[in-house]
């Protein structure tokens, strides 16, 4: 069944009611764990794959977790110079729930105990946070959480959408909210070779309109 945005935006904060109220204790999530063809998902240590759902909800999916992890396509391996877009809405986060989503690059051994992957992710109080993964470990690129203007916040009583993108070029990684910079690093200091996806962490409703991964 086919539906429009608008419709899609009408019909989740019922949704979001019900969750709410597994902020302390992580909700269950229906029809988790089965992926749309060409997608794979992998969820932190300690959680299962049936704690994160992505369904196909054109235009793009939605994505909708008890757990915190990456999802991908294979397909999205990518080398040299590319740039990764993707357009998500973040729907009501409720009392003080704060929690981020966003995109990864240069992922490897994904299904194995030694993934590495560098990671940008937003937050609804307008903040973003770049770190790198490096088997059970992850560390910090940017220092905590930072605020930034071009990021739009959420709000209690709707969706809010944000454009994040990374552009990978030969000696620099820009990572951008909305069509602005927030940050740039130098190639060698993160990971940028390999597959690029999204990062969702536990407790959020998200829906993904795109996700465009294209060689410059």
């Amino acid at each position: 069944m086919r539906h429009s945005l608008p419709g899609i935006l009408l019909l989740l904060p019922a949704l979001l009611v019900a969750q709410e109220a597994g902020h302390a204790h992580a909700p269950k999530i229906e029809g988790g764990g089965v992926f749309p063809a060409g997608w794979n998902a992998r969820p932190d240590m300690g959680s299962k794959l049936a704690d994160i759902k992505l369904e196909t909800m054109p235009p793009g999916w939605h994505l909708t977790t008890a757990a915190s992890g990456i999802l991908y396509r294979t397909a999205d391996r990518m080398t040299g110079a590319y740039t990764v877009t993707s357009k998500l809405h973040l729907f009501p986060e409720g009392a003080g729930h704060r929690e981020a989503f966003g995109l990864f690059i240069g992922g490897d051994a994904l299904d194995g105990t030694a993934q590495r992957y560098t990671y940008f992710l937003i937050r609804g109080d307008g903040t973003y946070k770049i770190k790198r993964r490096n088997g059970g470990a992850a560390t910090d690129v940017t220092p905590g959480w930072t605020q930034h203007a071009a990021i739009m916040p959420g709000k209690p009583d709707g969706s809010v959408a944000n454009v994040l993108s990374i552009v990978v070029g030969k000696d620099k990684v820009s990572f951008q909210v909305n069509g602005q910079e927030v940050y740039s690093a130098a190639s060698t200091s993160v990971d940028t070779q390999g597959i690029a996806g999204v990062r969702i962490n536990h407790n959020l409703s998200v829906h993904m309109e795109t996700l465009e991964v294209k060689q410059q």
